[in-house]
């Protein structure tokens, strides 16, 4: 099971962040990628690894606080990000 950092361990750790972006998905989406990650071969834990780089710049923020854009960002996930541990 992934461990995740409390706040205090980012700061010490890091120090304070410009931003910090969460995650969000619908009940329906949740329960789609459960029974997917449970019906992924493998022995290992199965885990969906998405590594990816995006870019939030002057025009997406200004386009987002004007309503224009939903999400400053969007990132996709798809059946070849989900892994087992046994792959690594």
């Amino acid at each position: 099971m992934s461990e995740r950092m409390t706040m205090q361990e980012v700061l010490k750790e890091y120090g304070v962040p410009v931003i910090k972006l969460d995650i969000h998905a619908t009940r329906t989406e949740c329960e789609a990628l459960r029974r997917k990650l449970r019906e992924a071969s493998g022995n290992g834990e199965r885990y969906l690894d998405v590594s990816c780089n995006f870019t939030i710049d002057v025009e997406d923020i200004d386009r987002y606080l004007t309503g224009e854009l939903d999400t400053l960002s969007e990132i996709y996930a798809f059946p070849e990000d989900i892994k087992t541990d046994s792959e690594e």
